[in-house]
């Protein structure tokens, strides 16, 4: 079986539980690794130091591990993290909160400036979203578009529609649950209930009820074993009643007797209590669920780290397609539950109409007893009598809610939940909205199966690709040779990254391998002319105010410098594009713009008499060289030798020193969103996706791209 890689909603249910023992921790740092994994480092009183992961890339978790598994700090602290660690440093830890039965985690801090919240959503694409008391996102590793809800900086965090909660769920709910069903009992478990696929089955198997059996076949002795299975599972929860289990498939046999050894197998789950479905497994125990899933994982990164040599075997092209094509299967059902769902609610709304005397009827009864100071239970009983009379309007009542102010009738076989203080329009209205909010879910779902159906293409031409090429990287050809390797198609693609002194500005080489640097701010600009100028250089700067200063390096500061280069044309005009670039002309959404290039001996930061030179501004003295409209061009590349990196610049440099580029120009999207964008590309191009994630994070590739909005060119 294939090992668990994301928390299920037992889990987190159960995790919630432990993590509240932590409850005062105080918040010393917070590191980003890649874009899928925080970590926040905190101080006890009584356990010392604590370490606390979320991680919502391909593997969702969150969980305490213990200090020597945690891996090496970031050698530069993203924005996001710098974020975290202005809110965080010093904030008491409050508590930890489970929304719904979702695998949601709202993790709360404390500080005496204010209230933190960090939401972790471990589904779908995952994310991370940090808010203020009042859940204003100050920043999410992930923005959230939706036309069900929306998650960006400066919005309202917007939690996903509201499930069933099993672990609360009332006798009756479950009952209307159970019978609203078309399925069998684990079906329903799984999706109506919201357990998934494993405990549903686990539940029925400790309530001793056939899994397939057929909601329609299935009797109120089998619901109420079910139904107390729930309340068993749910008490053990509440109660902390846990006695983790990590679970191994049989491993090899070491030891030469014929017989596997079990403790040596890979790890395929982990759970809070002992399962009856994972009965044929290994199993160890541990002494809290938050140690259970710190070994877990940890065993299950190191079985990552040694699969086996991509050469030595073909990728399983199968596997893949048929995963996802598994996928498309279910979107499609989803698809059309959505459009039963939404004609159930527009059919809903027209019987209404179609019985409006019958329906005005009840809401005005239960109206006019409200009006009279009559209690809800009144009202039943009122309804109750009347049935018992033949009154039709009466017997179409089938439940009244005080709690929630709602009526249900029954009308043609059809069960309607009203609002009882509304009338018979108003409740229709709000049927065909619900119908149109189910549509418009549909409408993702479409798009979320377009987003699968080229996932599935991807997959089927790296199949041909590696059919084509005889499905072997080493056919004897010399492919250590790096220059020779197809790092696109590398399942492992070794990092050797570096960082020179220039990273901190902009930077990239020209295709005659001058290095151009510009600066990102007033600061920087200053530092530029002051400490980096020198003799032969050429400094470039557009006419348009707001932009960079630009220095082509004639010579490396370590080397001697020299007036005697010559620099081409082709990089001078490199550099003006890169000057207009990186300015307000991208910024303001401007195509192009003028540019002026100078000697470094006619830049000064003397200013002539009776003016002005502000932080980072320079004086010019002398003729200047002006390319007139310059054309804005920005490629965004990974380079795989001679090291890993990103790198970005004017296309014609970086294309020619990248193993992939992606050309972006100015547009609609922010620059974190455009960033985002250009990592799933890239990820989508290269087999190994974890080295993509590692190198050439969103984070880093927003290092390269200009101040504004942008857009991929091709889109």
């Amino acid at each position: 079986m294939d090992p668990k890689r994301e928390l299920t909603s037992v889990d987190l249910a159960a995790l919630v539980q432990e993590l509240g023992t932590y409850e005062g921790a105080k918040v010393d740092k917070a590191y980003l690794y890649g874009d899928d994994l925080v970590r926040l480092k905190m101080r006890d009183f009584d356990r010392g130091r604590v370490e606390l992961v979320l991680e919502v890339g391909e593997v969702k978790r969150a969980h305490t591990v213990a200090p020597e598994r945690v891996p090496d700090a970031p050698g530069r602290p993203p924005q996001f993290a710098m974020m975290l660690r202005n809110r965080l440093s010093g904030a008491d830890f409050a508590g930890v909160e489970q929304y719904e039965f979702d695998r949601i985690l709202e993790f709360v801090f404390e500080r005496e400036d204010g209230t933190t919240r960090i939401i972790v959503e471990l589904f779908g694409q995952g994310n991370v979203a940090v808010t203020d008391g009042e859940y204003e996102v100050i920043d999410c590793l992930e923005t959230v578009r939706l036309k069900s809800r929306t998650v960006v900086p400066g919005s309202r965090y917007e939690f996903p529609d509201t499930r069933t909660n099993p672990l609360t769920v009332s006798r009756e709910a479950f009952d209307r649950e159970m019978d609203d069903s078309d399925t069998d009992v684990v079906r329903t478990l799984a999706t109506q209930l919201n357990f998934g696929g494993l405990y549903a089955e686990e539940l029925c198997t400790r309530a001793g009820v056939e899994k397939a059996l057929d909601i329609d076949d299935a009797t109120e002795d089998d619901y109420r074993r079910v139904y107390e299975a729930i309340e068993r599972l749910a008490l053990d929860i509440r109660n902390g009643n846990f006695d983790p289990r990590i679970y191994r498939e049989e491993g090899e046999d070491d030891e030469g007797d014929g017989e596997s050894d079990a403790a040596d197998g890979p790890v395929v789950d982990v759970t809070p209590f002992p399962l009856e479905e994972h009965a044929e497994l290994a199993a160890d125990p541990a002494d809290s669920f938050l140690a259970a899933l710190d070994d877990y994982f940890f065993e299950l990164t190191l079985e990552d780290e040694e699969e086996p040599d991509p050469t030595d075997q073909k990728p399983d092209f199968e596997a893949e397609i048929a995963k996802h094509r598994r996928i498309i299967d279910q979107q499609e059902g989803a698809i059309e539950g959505f459009e039963q769902q939404a004609e159930a609610q527009r059919e809903n709304a027209e019987l209404l109409y179609a019985n409006y005397g019958l329906v005005d009827d009840i809401l005005s009864t239960i109206q006019e007893a409200r009006n009279q100071d009559r209690s809800w239970a009144e009202i039943e009983e009122r309804f109750a009598e009347g049935a018992e009379r033949g009154i039709e309007a009466a017997e179409a009542v089938v439940d009244v809610d005080g709690s929630e102010g709602m009526v249900t009738v029954e009308i043609d076989g059809e069960r309607i939940d009203l609002v009882a203080h509304d009338g018979v329009e108003q409740n229709a209205d709000r049927l065909y909205t619900e119908a149109k909010r189910i549509e418009e879910k549909k409408e993702g779902a479409l798009a979320a199966i377009e987003d699968t159906r080229e996932d599935l293409e991807a997959v089927k031409r790296r199949k041909e690709r590696w059919e084509a090429e005889d499905g072997a990287p080493g056919d004897g050809e010399d492919d250590e040779e790096d220059e020779d390797r197809d790092w696109l198609s590398l399942s492992s693609v070794p990092i050797r990254e570096n960082e020179p002194w220039y990273d901190r500005f902009r930077w990239f080489h020209t295709s005659d391998d001058f290095l151009v640097i510009g600066g990102r701010n007033a600061d920087q600009n200053e530092e530029l002319v002051k400490k980096y100028l020198e003799r032969g250089d050429k400094v470039l700067h557009t006419q348009a105010h707001g932009g960079p200063v630009t220095v082509l390096k004639a010579t490396d500061p370590s080397e001697a410098s020299s007036g005697d280069i010559e620099i081409p044309e082709t990089s001078i005009e490199e550099a003006a594009q890169f000057a207009v670039s990186y300015s307000s002309v991208w910024k303001d959404g401007r195509y192009a713009g003028d540019v002026y290039a100078v000697d470094s001996d006619q830049v000064s930061k003397t200013p002539e008499s009776g003016e002005y030179l502000e932080k980072g501004g320079f004086a010019v003295r002398g003729d200047r060289t002006y390319y007139d409209d310059t054309p804005v061009g920005v490629a965004v590349g990974i380079q795989c030798e001679p090291w890993t990196r990103v790198i970005g610049g004017p296309p014609s440099a970086i294309e020619g020193q990248a193993e992939t580029t992606i050309e972006i120009e100015p547009g609609r999207y922010a620059q974190g969103d455009a960033a985002k964008r250009l990592y799933r590309r890239f990820r989508e191009r290269f087999e190994d996706k974890s080295f993509v994630r590692k190198i050439a994070s969103p984070d880093r590739i927003q290092h390269f791209m200009p101040p504004g909005g942008s857009r991929i060119s091709e889109e």
